[in-house]
């Protein structure tokens, strides 16, 4: 399986999430072993550009001294992942454009996003 942190051919300062392609059905993926579509194994890897669309977000409070956001992502490679999208946590919602800030949070260890567009909702 391969990690969260692709080293070839890039800059050692930025950061990219590496997911997997099945070379059988073209289905992207994100930490698989097998993929969910073909069942194939033969899985290449490959660097994401780090945009994506916040598919579902939610606050949790527990486990934690203060609420925090927990976001699905959809890639624009078409794999979805979880992470945190920064910002207010009333401010982020489905369908708001996101990029990869950092690969892994120190903390939890997941990605973690910021808006592309700061959203206005004026009724919300």
């Amino acid at each position: 399986m391969t990690g969260l942190l692709d080293s070839k051919d890039r800059a050692p300062d930025t950061e990219a999430v590496v997911f997997q392609r099945c070379t059988w059905c073209g289905t992207a993926m994100y930490h698989r072993v097998l993929c969910p579509v073909c069942r194939g194994s033969e899985l290449r890897t490959e660097r994401s550009e780090g945009m994506g669309t916040v598919r579902h977000a939610t606050v949790v409070h527990r486990n934690t001294p203060g609420a925090r956001n927990v976001s699905l992502i959809e890639m624009a490679e078409g794999f979805v992942l979880r992470g945190r999208v920064m910002g207010p946590l009333i401010g982020i919602h489905s369908g708001d454009r996101v990029r990869l800030s950092t690969v892994k949070d120190p903390v939890r260890g997941e990605p973690v996003f910021q808006l592309v567009d700061e959203p206005y909702r004026a009724w919300t």
